[in-house]
């Protein structure tokens, strides 16, 4: 299971490096992950100390440290 959620962790990363400051919806959307698979990849980038979380509005964004 660790490898499958480093695996999508990586995918995620990726996409942040490619994409910017985005939320948790649209990476979602755009990855095509499940909601459990993203929220399980996004604390393991949290635990790696790789994220930072950023409020515009309302919404939680999420960019590479």
């Amino acid at each position: 299971m660790s490898d499958i959620i480093g695996d999508t962790a990586g995918r995620i990363w990726k996409y942040l490096d490619t994409n910017g400051a985005t939320s948790v919806s649209k990476i979602i959307k755009e990855t095509k992950l499940s909601s459990n698979e993203a929220q399980r990849a996004i604390g393991w980038l949290a635990k790696e100390d790789k994220l930072v979380f950023t409020m515009k509005g309302r919404t939680e964004l999420l960019s590479l440290k």
